[in-house]
């Protein structure tokens, strides 16, 4: 038990709310809750509010409020205190004991006394323009970090710096700036009922929602008007469930919203758009940080949702596009399309807006070695950069040509790649590794989902090695593709297949390098087949 919870600026219920701990039921003085630390789900633990104490009765686990949160995130009781008292924006010496308890005691009452009422109160949504000018004050009394600066320009971003302070970004502020900065902005005359982020808190006063477990880069979601219509956050540390698979990433991006909060209001799922309107082509991808660092690499006009089947407010967006003189639509959807059934269904209803509103619209495929657009655009870059290094070292080029002279003999190789049809029917481990195949259900790659895109030879110094061979063939395969080829750069999930007059032997192109396997090449079709077919 704390010793001295009277002088705590907050109660166990803040710290029941911070942990998202279900209520089972509730009581004058207490709640029952589901234990965070034996996992029982029947509501066994309870939660005495009026002692902050805690037990559960089916571990026996207890102790104080601080312990509560201590336990759970591997703190001691002072680190707890600290993070809690950020996460609620308070400060210790903030309030007086005697008003901690009146107004503590007062909202545990009426909480008891509501217990029964379904959801929590919210603000009618602002109007577009107060939303606009309310979170452009916000953003521009934030700044950017410096770790966040270098995060945007590393390889992974692309970005410069002028094109880092033109999109706006900016960092989350810590929780003991969220009333302060809300205080400001109403100074200021701006509206913050109804604004995504902003609520009122318990105590009266209005703030905004930001925590240090959501804490990261703030990315404005604009519409084509120009007005900001909310923000994202790209968060730090990715939010993870308990109960995720130990594979699961978590959660990498989340709305500035305030949804769950009292007078709150949720941030919807705005369609962002970056680029020049009107604009005779549009692209449209998913993800806004996504589309901002393709807009930057191609000078493109992108929308971006906030998912591949997130799609429905597109339509009336089409409408507007189409009479301002937009005549294509480019679908730009992660390549996992060809394998994920909910991503391919978004990208099809995309078409059928797209159509509906009297636009022609297009699939974007690439290099599937590289997931996003963005992905892709950046290693274009990377490669352009290479090969202009490569003209001011000669020297490259004379080792190039030396191996060249070397080669002795003609490797004979085949290449097939998965064929999707017209109907683009996706593929649970395309472009994926040997070990989504086997968690789909293959032992072996099924040849009848396979085309044969290319039959050659390729020069190999004598006594290669099969693996050597490969990777010549994939390092072939991943720039400038050779005239007269119809397939696709080599990546994870095709097969390379190595023969002779005397042995064919089979390889399933990996993540990490090749594997051998069984493969029945009669069952494949073949590009004059496919062409034939129309599919």
């Amino acid at each position: 038990m704390d010793s001295h919870p009277q002088e705590f600026p907050f109660g166990i219920m803040d710290v029941v709310e911070l942990l998202h701990l279900n209520v089972r039921r509730r009581q004058y003085d207490s709640v029952y809750t589901d234990c965070p630390f034996c996992g029982d789900q029947r509501g066994k633990m309870n939660v005495n509010f009026d002692k902050n104490v805690w037990r559960c009765n089916y571990c026996g686990q207890s102790g104080g409020m601080l312990a509560l949160y201590a336990r759970l995130h591997n703190l001691s009781n002072a680190e707890a205190y600290r993070e809690i008292c950020d996460e609620l924006s308070m400060g210790g010496a903030s309030w007086g004991r005697e008003d901690f308890r009146a107004e503590n005691a007062s909202a545990i009452r009426q909480e008891a006394e509501t217990a029964g009422r379904e959801g929590i109160s919210q603000s009618p949504r602002a109007g577009a323009r107060e939303i606009h000018e309310t979170l452009s004050a916000l953003f521009g009394m934030l700044k950017l970090s410096d770790s966040h600066r270098r995060h945007l320009r590393s390889e992974k971003r692309g970005l410069t710096d002028g094109q880092i302070d033109a999109l706006g970004f900016k960092s989350t502020p810590p929780f003991y700036m969220c009333r302060s900065l809300t205080e400001r902005l109403i100074q200021k005359g701006c509206t913050v009922a109804g604004v995504p982020g902003f609520y009122l808190h318990e105590k009266g006063y209005w703030t905004v929602k930001f925590t240090t477990m959501t804490s990261g880069i703030l990315i404005p979601a604009v519409g084509m008007d120009g007005l900001i219509q909310g923000a994202q956050i790209l968060l730090d540390v990715p939010i993870r469930d308990k109960n995720d698979p130990s594979d699961k990433k978590g959660a990498k991006y989340i709305w500035l919203s305030s949804q769950n909060r009292n007078m709150g209001v949720t941030s919807g799922s705005p369609v962002h758009f970056v680029g020049k309107f009107p604009a005779r082509t549009v692209y449209v991808t998913e993800g806004l940080l996504k589309a901002d660092i393709a807009h930057c690499a191609m000078c493109r006009s992108f929308l971006a949702t906030a998912g591949a089947n997130n799609v429905a407010a597109l339509e009336e967006i089409f409408r507007s596009l189409a009479q301002s003189g937009t005549e294509l639509i480019i679908e730009a959807h992660d390549m996992d399309k060809f394998r994920n059934a909910m991503t391919a269904a978004g990208g099809n209803k995309i078409y059928l807006m797209a159509k509906k509103c009297g636009m022609e619209c297009r699939r974007l495929t690439w290099d599937p070695n590289y997931k996003g657009i963005d992905d892709w655009q950046l290693a274009l870059k990377r490669k352009e950069r290479q090969r202009e290094g490569e003209r001011k070292n000669p020297g490259a080029a004379d080792i190039l040509q030396n191996m060249q002279d070397a080669e002795c003999f003609l490797q004979k190789y085949r290449i097939y790649q998965l064929d999707f049809g017209r109907e683009q029917t996706p593929i649970p481990f395309a472009f994926e590794g040997i070990r989504e195949l086997h968690k789909a259900g293959f032992e072996q790659p099924p040849a009848k989902e396979y085309c044969l895109v290319w039959d050659s030879v390729l020069p190999c110094p004598e006594n290669s090695m099969d693996k050597e061979i490969l990777k010549r063939i994939k390092d072939a395969f991943s720039d400038h593709l050779p005239d007269g080829y119809k397939g696709r750069q080599v990546a994870p999930s095709d097969i390379l297949e190595l023969y002779d007059e005397e042995k064919r032997s089979y390889y399933y192109v990996d993540t990490g390098g090749f594997e051998p396997v069984r493969f029945s090449p009669f069952l494949a079709r073949t590009i004059q087949e496919r062409e034939s077919t129309g599919q």
